[in-house]
């Protein structure tokens, strides 16, 4: 039986949205406005506080798309050398799901690094021979080798670690971040993205602008990216024949019937466009004197070396992260594509790590030198690692690793992390993780702890569900912590 027409309402107006009731309401949506004054964050809004104390008030992640090969990196596996090349244990990949590009291979052979390894610092952390200038600062660093997931493709892998599901759709971290702890400056976006591509000849992974999207959360959390040639932002300049004042002139009227449609329709993504469009106006400003380098010294291009000086390479943006970082911008993502080696793994994974060595561990230390580490969170590492077993043939001199989730390494460093400490360990063969295992959305826990935001409280309800980051996961990895 349908249910009788509501008493106050004229059965006309029964196709009302909530919105628009609340907005006929005499006092419903005063007292929202209330609420929300006394509860920030009660009608979506960001929150204006962490839950506890940070360690860390921004975050610099250096993406390395493509899965870097732990192996051939960090996770030294010596024992590896006297097996080279013969079948890997069957019972050692088990009911494993395989990538369609080995799944069909008739032979699995162990595949020992070409590369030499030593140890370095106090902390006798193991690192390659690629990677010298990291090795220097390995007492600054957190080691965590023990990282796994469960997707075995690039993209459910990229999505699942920077949002905590396989499936598009969701926020990013960094629109998590800066919907719970917003901008501290306000003439930059809380979030920005910068794009590299690396050195090894191949065809890149796409990079889908999702993975800085904001997903259901309001639009001002999404990434922003820089670009290195034209305009910095996206129609940051202003069109020939138009000026300042008449620009100026053009958004006061613009935010006018904007204003008027809120009061309307009361769609809290007008009051985003409106907020927009003043921050991209006051970036007009502000990203000029960012981008304009000629107050660095030659000691800085010096120390994250020839590249720095080069418009869109890793280097530079490095050094524009650490600019940016100065600026008070909460989230900084750089990407640096180009790390997929299933084929020609020795002289590609060279040229790659050629590209983010120097730059990578000049950042660690300029932020050191003038006291950001403390309170600057840096993230390095890829969406999963490389197979132990060779791609194809596997030759003298030559060889490819398929992905793997089962293990694979990534390190941190300042922003409340313990330096100088190896966290986890992973089996003879360098396949399965056998001691501290951290999960995707532990390590993303982990990040928001550090940043003050518990994971299982930082939520927006969408859909008649409260989201979050780590989804229904996640334990903070507590031995890592300061």
């Amino acid at each position: 039986m349908p249910a009788a027409p509501l008493p106050h309402l004229p059965p006309g107006n029964l196709a009302l949205t909530r919105r628009q009731l609340l907005g006929r309401t005499a006092t419903g949506i005063g007292s929202l406005a209330l609420a929300s004054l006394l509860r920030p964050g009660l009608l979506g809004g960001p929150a204006v506080a962490p839950h506890f104390a940070p360690k860390a008030k921004r975050v610099i992640y250096l993406f390395m798309h493509g899965g870097p090969s732990q192996l051939d990196l960090f996770d030294h596996k010596p024992g590896l050398r006297a097996r080279h090349g013969e079948e890997l244990p069957a019972s050692l990949r088990g009911t494993q799901r395989l990538t369609g590009m080995t799944s069909g291979q008739k032979a699995f052979p162990v595949t020992a690094s070409l590369f030499q390894f030593a140890r370095h610092g106090a902390s006798g952390a193991w690192v390659s021979e690629l990677l010298p200038h990291t090795a220097r600062i390995v007492d600054d660093l957190c080691f965590i080798r023990s990282m796994h997931t469960e997707a075995i493709n690039h993209d459910p892998a990229v999505t699942l670690l920077q949002t905590g599901h396989q499936q598009p759709g969701r926020p990013s971290f960094g629109a998590w971040a800066s919907y719970g702890l917003g901008s501290e400056n306000r003439d930059l976006p809380a979030f920005t993205v910068l794009i590299s591509r690396g050195s090894a000849a191949r065809p890149a992974d796409p990079l889908y602008a999702r993975l800085w999207g904001s997903g259901f959360l309001p639009s001002s959390h999404q990434g922003v990216g820089f670009r290195s040639a034209g305009d910095p932002v996206l129609y940051l300049s202003n069109p020939p024949g138009l000026d300042a004042s008449a620009r100026r002139d053009q958004l006061d009227t613009l935010a006018s019937l904007n204003r008027r449609a809120a009061a309307e329709q009361l769609d809290p993504e007008i009051e985003t466009r409106i907020a927009q469009y003043e921050l991209a106006y006051r970036m007009q400003a502000s990203v000029p004197g960012l981008l304009d380098l000629s107050d660095e010294p030659p000691a800085s291009f010096e120390a994250y070396g020839p590249q720095s000086r080069v418009p869109g390479t890793f280097a530079a943006n490095c050094l524009l992260a650490r600019r940016l970082a100065e600026r008070g911008v909460r989230f900084i993502q750089l990407y640096h594509r180009g790390w997929d080696q299933h084929y020609n793994l020795p002289s590609d994974l060279r040229l790659q790590a050629g590209d983010v060595d120097q730059p990578g561990a000049a950042l660690v230390r300029d932020l050191k030198q003038r006291g950001l580490l403390d309170d600057t969170l840096v993230v390095w590492g890829g969406e999963f690692g490389r197979t132990t077993y060779s791609q194809g043939r596997l030759e003298a001199a030559n060889y490819g690793r398929d992905h793997h989730g089962g293990c694979f390494t990534l390190w941190l460093a300042g922003g409340g992390v313990k330096p100088g400490v190896i966290h986890g360990e992973t089996d003879e063969f360098g396949y399965q993780v056998t001691r501290d295992p951290v999960h995707v959305h532990d390590l993303n826990a982990t990040l928001l702890h550090l940043l003050g935001l518990d994971h299982t409280r930082l939520t927006y309800r969408f859909q008649g569900r409260d989201f979050r980051l780590t989804d229904v996961h996640g334990r903070v990895t507590q031995p890592i912590l300061a």
